[in-house]
């Protein structure tokens, strides 16, 4: 029996890996694979060679073929081997990057932590705001009901002084009416006494008394205590030509009879006599130079005005009683009336172009009125006094504004511009006496002692004594009471 022989083919590999399954070699060296095949040759004919070639020729095919797949396996374990170096450092940078993002991250729970917090404590500081605010509001609310409550009981007090006024002028018509019909029977009863005593003289010598009619009841005697009292009654009347006013004073006990040869005469100031009223203005015609300057004007900013004065026109229409013009505005202070208007409406102008139309007919009977207009820029308020009487009022009528110092000041004319642009379809004809204005609202017991010429309210800050300059045909006269003014 042949002992086979023994081939032996050495492959050398490069790459840093050997032989076997997972054996990892270091890089750079050198793994030598052996691969021992045994071929067993029998001792065999020569014929039988042949296939032992091809059997070799096989193996060797077989061995390129399982060294291509082992390169093939090799190369991959290479290629892994390289993609997992310095996987350390890359761990390392990824933690690095891992702990800036946690910092960064809790960097910004910090801010957002800062800025919750600033939130919170501004939304506490709004809390309490917004409950300061609804306490305010609360506390405006209650003031504004009692000043509502206030307005209503005023209202309500208004209207019985009113009520009151009107019984007391029923009640003053009644006795003026019961006393002419007194003062009548006075005097016929004065008649038929002068006929009495005509009857009862005593006859001289020689002459005859006349008979008594026969229709008429038989005299007293002159002893008659009748009589006498009748003569004392009759003596301490006054006399048939003596007002009923006259004789109320009489009834009053502030009546007194003239003396014996003296003249009775008319005392200078009788009850119902407005005096010391001060200078009146007389505009006589409509006319662009019939015009008063006022000075100084306004030397503060007014939030509240009272403008008094008695008036007296013979005019169809009410013309323009004041104006007050700045460089800003022509229009700062107007009681404007014209032709165009309705008979007598006068514009309340404060601040152009906010109006109010106020109503005053009864100025127009060509007497003497009395006539209040006062305003307030506290909730706008505002009234219109004539005679004594609440004819007009509102609100919201330029509310919270000022009216500016510094202007021009002119009565009888409306300003188009600062001292100037008259027309004369505007211009006021008529009288004005007792002009004042004040930089305060009037109440109503002021306005109804100013209106009777009982007290003056203080604090006057224009007059007609501040009249500086009287241009055209307008006259300036000093007359002691109302009803002597032209």
């Amino acid at each position: 029996m042949d002992i086979p022989e023994k081939k032996t083919s050495k492959i050398a590999l490069k790459g840093g890996l050997g032989a076997g399954v997972g054996a990892q070699l270091p890089r750079g060296s050198t793994s030598k694979v052996t691969i021992v095949i045994f071929s067993n040759e029998e001792a065999r004919p020569a014929v039988q060679r042949k296939p032992f070639f091809q059997r070799l020729r096989r193996l060797e095919e077989q061995f390129q073929t399982f060294q291509e797949v082992t390169l093939t396996h090799l190369q991959a374990i290479a290629s892994n081997y390289n993609l997992s170096y310095n996987i350390d450092a890359r761990f390392q940078s990824l933690a690095q990057e891992s702990q800036a993002m946690a910092l960064a991250v809790n960097q910004s729970q910090a801010a957002v932590q800062s800025d919750l917090g600033h939130l919170k404590t501004w939304m506490r500081k709004t809390h309490r705001r917004s409950r300061k605010v609804d306490s305010r509001l609360l506390a405006l609310g209650a003031t504004l009901r009692e000043r509502s409550q206030q307005r209503a009981l005023q209202r309500k007090a208004q209207e019985a002084q009113r009520e009151a006024l009107s019984s007391l002028a029923l009640d003053l018509r009644v006795l003026q009416d019961t006393l002419a019909r007194l003062m009548q029977v006075v005097q016929s009863q004065g008649t038929r006494l002068d006929t009495l005593e005509g009857w009862l003289q005593v006859p001289g010598p020689g002459t005859t008394v006349p008979a008594w009619p026969p229709t008429q009841p038989e005299p007293p005697s002159a002893s008659s205590p009748k009589l006498q009292g009748s003569r004392q009654v009759l003596k301490a009347l006054p006399e048939p030509r003596d007002s009923p006013q006259d004789f109320a004073d009489h009834l009053q006990g502030t009546w007194e009879p003239p003396g014996p040869g003296s003249q009775w005469t008319r005392p200078p100031e009788r009850p119902g006599e407005i005096c010391n009223i001060g200078p009146a203005l007389v505009f006589p015609n409509a006319s662009t130079e019939n015009v008063v300057f006022l000075s100084p004007g306004f030397l503060l900013g007014l939030r509240a005005l009272s403008v008094c004065s008695w008036i007296r026109t013979t005019s169809g229409h009410l013309g323009t009683l004041l104006s007050y013009a700045t460089e800003e505005n022509d229009n700062k202070l107007v009681l404007h009336g014209r032709d165009s208007l309705s008979p007598g409406s006068i514009h309340f102008v404060i601040g152009d172009p906010a109006f109010r139309e106020l109503p005053l007919q009864p100025l127009l009977d060509g007497q003497w009125h009395h006539m209040c207009v006062i305003w307030t820029s506290i909730l706008g308020r505002y009234w219109l006094h004539v005679d004594r009487r609440l004819v007009a009022t509102g609100s919201r009528f330029r509310e919270g504004y000022e009216i500016p110092p510094g202007g021009s000041l002119v009565l009888g004319q409306e300003q188009d511009s600062m001292g100037g642009g008259f027309d004369s379809s505007e211009s006021f004809v008529g009288s004005v006496a007792g002009l004042a204005m004040w930089d305060r609202a009037l109440v109503p017991r002021e306005v109804s002692h100013l209106a009777t010429g009982k007290e003056f309210p203080p604090g006057a800050i224009l007059t007609l004594a501040n009249a500086a300059s009287v241009g055209g045909f307008v006259q300036r006269v000093n007359c002691t009471c109302l009803e002597l003014c032209p």
